[in-house]
C-alpha cells in the first residue's frame, strides 16, 4: 500500500491533561472523528507512532494504544515496513458525516454519529467509567442498614397521610415541596446543624444530584468555572457537566479543600462545591481556618458555595462541626441579602436509598427566584413520600432512628478497624473517620509496590467482597493515591471479620 503522508489535519489534535478521559481515549476519539468526517481520507499515511508521540508530548505507548484500537476496529490498516494508513473500507461508512458546512447552508450539521451532543457523549463516557457495585454487605461504601429501619412506623405514617389526604396535598401543591415537611426540616436543621433558616428557604429535591444540577443552572452560566474537590464525589460531576460548568479540581489536604491552591488554579471561579463536615471520600473535616478562608473567597469574588453536608448525621465523637451556612450567618449577624452559601442534604443515606428525597436551603434573597425557576424547570418532586416523612419527623421517629443507628454504626466501624489491624495491617493503613459509613484505607508500601487498588477490587469481587478503589475518585490519575473505600453500614459482626480475612487472602495472592 502506498499513500500520501498526512500533514495539516493532525496539527488539530489536542490532548487535554485535565480531562477525566485518558490521553489514549482522547487520541482515539479525535482520530476516529477525523476519519468519519472525511478530514482524513482513505489511503493516507499516518506519521510514525514515535513522531506523533513527540509532536503531542505524550508517551509512545499512548499513541500505540490508540492506533491498536483503531486497527482493531477497522479504521486503520498496517503494512510491515511501510507504515500505518487510513483504511480503504471503513466500518462506519453509513455514519460518515460531511466536512463542516458553510454558515449559509440550509442543512444543519450532524451532532454526532449516534445523534448525541458533545455533552451527551461525555456524559455517556462518564457513566461507562463509573463502576457498578454489587450489593455485597462487605464492604460496599454508602450502604445503610435497611434491616434496622422501623418500617412498621413508616408504613403507619404512609397510611395516616394518604388514607384521607388533605386538600392542600392534592390541590396546587407548593412547587418547592410539601410545606409541613419543609417546616420539619427547618426545625431539625436549626437544632442539629446550626442552620439559620426558615421553612420558606427549604426546597425539596430528589437528592444531591438534582440539587446540584438545579443550583448550577440558576446561579451559573454555561462556561463558568466551579471548584471541585480532588479527590471528590463523582456523582456530582455529571450534574455540573450537564449544566455546562467547567470544573477546576482543587486538592484536598488535612484541613479540607485548599483555598490557596484554588485561588491559584481558578481565582475567578463562580462556585465551590465542597463537603466540609465529612469530605467524600477521604473523611476530612474542614478546619475552622479553612472554612473562614473559603467564606472570604466567596465574598471577595461574588461567588457561591454549594455545601454538601454529606453523612453529617452519623458523627461518632467530638462536638458537631458548625455548617458553613450557620458559620457565615453568625459572622455577618444577619441573613437578608447576605449569604453566599447554599446548603444541601439528603435522606437517602439517613433512612434508605430508594426514598430519593433531599433538600436545599437557599439564601433568603434567592427564595422567589428559586420558586419561579422550579415552576419552569421541574415544578416539584414527587409528593408520595413527603407527607409520610413529615409525619415521621413530627412524631420523633426520625431523630430516634438517627440516635439508634449512630451507636450501631460506631460499633461496626470499630469492628472494621479491629479487623483491618488484625488481618490487613501489612497491606492497609487507616485513619478512622469520626463520621460516616465507610473507612478510607490507604495502601502500605508492601501493597503499593505490587498491585493497584483497581486490581484488588476486581479480585475481591470474585470473593463476594465489594469495595471502591480510591483512585477512582481522582480526576488527575497520575496524582491518585492507592487505597480502598470500605463500607460497614450494612455489615454484621461476622460479615466484617469474614470479609477482612477474605480480603487479606486477595492481597496475599496479588503481592506475593
Amino acid at each position: 500500500m502506498v499513500g500520501k503522508p498526512i500533514n495539516t489535519p493532525l496539527l488539530d489534535l489536542v490532548l487535554d491533561r485535565t480531562s477525566s478521559d485518558s490521553l489514549q481515549s482522547q487520541l482515539f476519539s479525535q482520530l476516529r472523528e477525523m476519519v468519519l468526517s472525511g478530514r482524513l481520507q482513505s489511503g493516507e499515511r499516518l506519521p510514525s507512532t514515535r513522531a506523533l508521540a513527540k509532536e503531542l508530548a505524550c508517551s509512545r505507548n499512548t499513541v500505540l494504544g490508540a492506533f491498536d484500537q483503531l486497527l482493531a476496529e477497522g479504521y486503520l490498516e498496517g503494512q510491515s515496513g511501510s507504515g500505518t494508513y487510513i483504511s480503504n473500507e471503513l466500518p462506519d461508512d453509513i455514519g460518515l458525516v460531511p466536512a463542516k458546512t458553510s454558515s449559509y447552508s440550509q442543512v444543519p450539521p450532524s451532532i454526532g454519529q449516534r445523534g448525541l451532543s458533545r455533552r451527551g457523549e461525555h456524559l455517556a463516557i462518564m457513566q461507562k467509567e463509573k463502576r457498578a457495585h454489587k450489593n455485597y454487605p462487605a464492604f460496599s461504601p454508602g450502604m445503610t442498614d435497611v434491616e434496622s429501619f422501623p418500617f412498621p412506623l413508616w408504613a403507619r405514617s404512609l397510611s395516616r397521610t394518604w388514607r384521607y389526604p388533605k386538600d392542600d396535598l392534592l390541590r396546587n401543591p407548593d412547587p418547592c415541596g410539601y410545606i409541613p415537611l419543609r417546616k420539619e426540616i427547618a426545625d431539625y436543621l436549626r437544632v442539629a446543624r446550626g442552620i439559620k433558616c426558615d421553612w420558606q428557604q427549604v426546597m425539596i429535591t430528589s437528592g444531591a444530584r438534582q440539587a446540584t444540577d438545579f443550583m448550577a443552572r440558576i446561579l451559573l452560566d454555561s462556561g463558568d468555572t466551579a471548584w471541585f474537590e480532588e479527590p471528590g464525589y463523582p456523582g456530582l460531576k455529571g450534574p455540573l457537566h450537564s449544566a455546562g460548568i467547567e470544573m477546576s479540581f482543587v486538592p484536598v489536604d488535612d484541613e479540607g479543600l485548599s483555598v490557596r491552591t484554588g485561588r491559584t488554579m481558578a481565582k475567578n471561579a463562580r462556585m465551590a462545591v465542597v463537603s466540609p463536615s465529612h469530605q467524600y471520600p477521604l473523611g476530612i473535616v474542614m478546619s475552622l481556618r479553612r472554612r473562614l478562608e473559603l467564606l472570604d473567597w466567596a465574598e471577595e469574588n461574588d461567588a457561591w458555595i454549594l455545601e454538601d453536608d454529606y453523612e453529617s448525621e452519623f458523627r461518632f465523637s467530638g462536638k458537631p462541626i458548625s455548617s458553613l451556612q450557620g458559620l457565615e450567618a453568625e459572622r455577618r449577624g444577619h441573613l437578608k441579602g447576605a449569604s453566599r452559601v447554599v446548603y444541601l442534604g439528603s435522606f437517602s443515606k439517613v433512612l434508605f436509598h430508594v426514598l430519593r428525597l433531599g433538600y436545599l436551603v437557599v439564601p433568603d434573597h434567592l427564595v422567589d427566584a428559586v420558586r419561579s425557576a422550579r415552576m419552569l424547570m421541574d415544578e416539584r418532586s414527587s409528593l408520595l413520600a413527603q407527607p409520610a416523612l413529615a409525619d415521621f419527623m413530627a412524631e420523633g421517629h426520625f431523630s430516634s432512628h438517627i440516635r439508634r443507628m449512630r451507636k450501631v454504626y460506631a460499633q461496626r466501624q470499630k469492628m472494621l478497624v479491629d479487623g483491618i489491624e488484625e488481618y490487613l495491617s501489612d497491606y492497609l493503613e487507616i485513619n478512622p473517620n469520626i463520621a460516616g459509613l465507610h473507612i478510607t484505607a490507604y495502601f502500605t508500601d508492601k501493597a503499593d509496590n505490587k498491585t493497584t487498588d483497581r486490581e484488588v477490587v476486581a479480585a475481591a469481587d470474585k470473593m463476594n467482597i465489594s469495595a471502591s478503589p480510591l483512585s477512582l475518585f481522582y480526576n488527575n490519575k497520575s496524582a491518585a493515591r492507592q487505597g480502598l473505600l470500605m463500607g460497614y453500614g450494612a455489615c454484621r459482626q461476622g460479615e466484617i471479620e469474614s470479609g477482612c480475612k477474605r480480603l487479606a487472602s486477595v492481597f496475599k495472592k496479588l503481592t506475593e
